[in-house]
């Protein structure tokens, strides 16, 4: 579906007859066109109802505004919905805050490159400077944000600066600072976070050190938006591998980085892609 004239509208509210069909007909009614549309309950009686819905109409772009406005009107509050439109001529603004780890950042770098991740990305925050000559290499500022546990407060002051409300989603590419609530909230937009353990297990510092003390035969990693309780934010996406009692730390190292790239690079699209849906502290993701 071209970008030009096309949009996704994600909507929640609780299950109830003709949900699906006021949806449907309003969007023709306005001369769109429905490409792909997907729905889920969490029960048929009274449960919580979610829908992704992918269209296009001609115009589109020129006259969203009215269109939101119609939509409220005659769809959203009658249903009692929470709903969003995005549309798809307007890529997100995306920052990435990473540590000293390159992996998770470079992969998502190169990722949007390729044309994987329909988003722009311009700018790095990192509190250290070992990154910046790869990142400047591909032409996105690199901002260098100390922080120390006396300087925490000040230094989340700068980024928050340096954001300046710019940005629709932040990522943290394995960025090695717990974010204070103030921050969470100051920042006003989604923030994914990718934890290389399969949460809840070997929540917080070292899960690798942890793991390999327990003998575990799996190791994992977690996407998960970030809540103002550590690690403990709803999850997006998870993924495994095998282990033996052979491995050192520094092999399960490298195995749970190749799982941390795959793993957040796809949260971080279905994030983008419009497939995430927030209920409670758990997620509903339209693959």
């Amino acid at each position: 579906m071209s970008r030009t004239d096309s949009a996704c509208l994600l909507i929640s509210c609780s299950d109830q007859e003709g949900i699906v069909a006021a949806l449907s007909t309003f969007i023709r009614r306005h001369d769109g066109n429905i490409a792909s549309s997907a729905q889920h309950t969490t029960d048929p009686e009274g449960g919580q109802f979610f829908m992704r819905t992918e269209f296009a109409a001609p115009g589109l772009d020129e006259r969203r505004e009215a269109f939101e406005v119609a939509f409220r009107e005659h769809v959203g509050e009658p249903f009692g919905m929470e709903w969003r439109i995005s549309y798809r001529s307007t890529p997100p603004r995306v920052a990435l805050f990473a540590s000293r780890y390159d992996h998770c950042l470079l992969d998502l770098l190169w990722r949007q490159r390729r044309g994987e991740l329909p988003c722009e990305i311009d700018l790095v925050v990192s509190n250290h400077e070992d990154l910046r000559a790869e990142v400047e290499l591909l032409g996105i500022d690199y901002v260098h944000v100390p922080v120390s546990r006396e300087t925490k407060a000040d230094a989340e002051a700068q980024a928050l600066r340096v954001l300046d409300g710019r940005f629709d989603l932040i990522v943290l590419a394995r960025y090695m600072q717990i974010l204070s609530p103030e921050f969470i909230e100051a920042a006003g937009t989604p923030i994914i976070n990718i934890h290389h353990s399969f949460l809840p297990a070997f929540a917080g510092a070292n899960p690798y050190e942890r793991a390999r003390e327990r003998g575990v035969k799996i190791i994992g990693a977690t996407a998960h938006y970030v809540t103002e309780e550590l690690d403990a934010g709803p999850i997006i996406e998870q993924d495994i591998a095998r282990v033996t009692h052979a491995d050192d730390v520094e092999a399960l190292t490298r195995t749970g980085a190749d799982i941390e790239r795959l793993v957040l690079a796809r949260a971080v699209r279905w994030h983008l892609e419009d497939r995430v849906l927030v209920h409670v502290c758990r997620t509903v993701v339209f693959y």
